[in-house]
């Protein structure tokens, strides 16, 4: 095995184990975000790597952002926001399973990379949106109905995690743009990112809040839809 393959599981199995003893994944959610992660890196290298690493990081940071006052309004993420393997499935699962297809088929790699990279854009945009967007928020409307509705409520959004989304989307692209250079295809993961994101809230408000999909299969499905949106957009412009 090559020097790059040691030195990125070695990497991997050190944030593994950082991550349980920070309390930010528990023992199977690590080792699943171990093995994601290694696909993820063979099909789109260290810039995937890099995708996989700002969105743990910064869905752990708006996880903990003024937890105190998620807690007093009951909005705060269960475990104090420990992440389980079915968590990471649910989040980097899409992107395990196109870097592995990004890796056994290379004609088709520029393709893959990109879903891979709209599925991350989705999942950052979601949980920026929810996270901050419940403690910025000022007004919330059901997505369906565009009329007030409770903050926390599955498929509630406000204005301003909207955009906080955004911009988590808008950090995903770049680090695209840095790995893979500047070109049509950050704007299109901009836009796969934000209409998977709001696909999210349509799954929340119908399915989630009817009990017929758990969370995670909703933000498992919401990569998904950004990923085939991706893709959609890259053949009508080829």
């Amino acid at each position: 095995m090559q020097l790059q393959y040691w030195l990125v599981l070695s990497i991997l199995i050190v944030g593994m184990f950082l991550s349980v003893k920070a309390g930010k994944l528990n023992q199977t959610g690590a080792l699943t975000g171990g093995v994601l992660g290694f696909a993820i890196f063979l099909g789109a290298g260290l810039t995937g790597l890099a995708m996989l690493g700002l969105f743990f990081v910064l869905g752990s940071f708006v996880t903990s952002w003024r937890l105190k006052d998620k807690v007093a309004v009951g909005l705060a993420e269960p475990n104090k926001g420990r992440r389980t393997a079915s968590q990471a499935m649910a989040n980097a699962g899409v992107a395990g399973i196109l870097g592995l297809l990004a890796w056994l088929y290379p004609a088709k790699a520029d393709l893959f990379r990109l879903m891979l990279a709209a599925g991350f854009a989705s999942a950052t945009a979601d949980t920026c949106s929810s996270e901050l967007g419940n403690v910025y928020g000022r007004r919330f409307y059901n997505i369906l109905t565009l009329r007030p509705d409770s903050r926390g409520l599955d498929g509630v959004i406000s204005l301003e995690g909207t955009l906080l989304g955004f911009l988590g989307s808008c950090l995903i692209a770049a680090l695209y743009a840095i790995g893979f250079g500047w070109s049509w295809h950050v704007i299109w993961i901009l836009v796969a990112g934000t209409i998977g994101n709001l696909s999210d809230s349509v799954l929340g408000a119908t399915l989630e809040r009817q009990g017929s999909l758990p969370n995670d299969a909703v933000n498992f499905l919401n990569t998904l839809v950004a990923a085939f949106v991706a893709m959609f957009i890259y053949f009508a412009f080829q």
